[in-house]
């Protein structure tokens, strides 16, 4: 019997923030501890990831955001969906 690993799902986006908002980004899938990638945005490495796994800075995604709030409600860069959070739990 030969045991496979399941594969986790890619992480489901949640809200988009409004221009000046901050990304809610908790989840795992956010940051590659094995290797850092040049950001989309500003070319800087990173281990940050979009939820399509593109390689981003957290606040050049917000800065992006804020900058293109039409192309933002695409949903380019989005937060993490955010299902039975616990009042007083808004840590960034």
């Amino acid at each position: 019997m030969t045991r496979t690993r399941a594969k986790k799902p890619p992480v489901e986006p949640g809200l988009i923030p409004a221009p000046g908002g901050l990304l809610d980004w908790r989840e795992a899938q956010h940051f590659d501890r094995w290797q850092d990638r040049p950001c989309a945005l500003c070319d800087q490495p990173t281990p940050m990831r979009s939820h399509a796994g593109e390689p981003v800075h957290k606040c050049c995604a917000e800065s992006w955001i804020a900058a293109n709030p039409v192309e933002a409600r695409l949903g380019r860069f989005a937060s993490d969906v955010q299902a039975g959070r616990r009042r007083g739990d808004d840590h960034a």
